[in-house]
């Protein structure tokens, strides 16, 4: 009797290098997709714009490693359409835009609120 080989979207990636730019080649072992898979991607999700140098290179940034390994979790491990990853991956921006927001407001009081407190200690030393 054999055993199952190991399901290839199941294994473990391997880290993100500390560098500034990363070929399709490079993205394609870290994320454990195809180079045609990551162009193909790049016309779905309008959130994958690698930066292209001479000769049409795809040159991918660290944030948009990241991206890729997400689209890769939502299509393989959740089992999400094309579609459904895209409106998934909008809603999280809308999201984190909100809580960016929110983030800030709670921001500004507390320096407010700082700023009032320290005007009363003044007030109380003088």
């Amino acid at each position: 009797m054999q055993t199952p080989l190991p399901n290839p979207e199941a294994r473990e990636l391997p880290p993100i290098p500390a560098k500034r730019y990363f070929t399709i080649g490079e993205v394609s072992d870290l994320c454990a997709v195809k180079p045609h898979v990551l162009r193909y991607w790049e016309q779905e999700f309008t959130q994958l714009k690698p930066v292209k140098r001479r000769g049409n290179r795809r040159y991918y940034q660290h944030h948009e490693v990241l991206l890729v390994r997400r689209i890769r979790d939502l299509l393989y491990r959740d089992g999400f359409t094309i579609s459904g990853a895209r409106n998934r991956l909008e809603e999280n921006a809308i999201f984190e835009h909100e809580v960016a927001e929110e983030a800030e407001r709670a921001r500004d009081s507390v320096h407010s609120v700082r700023g009032e407190l320290l005007d009363l200690l003044d007030f109380l030393k003088s």
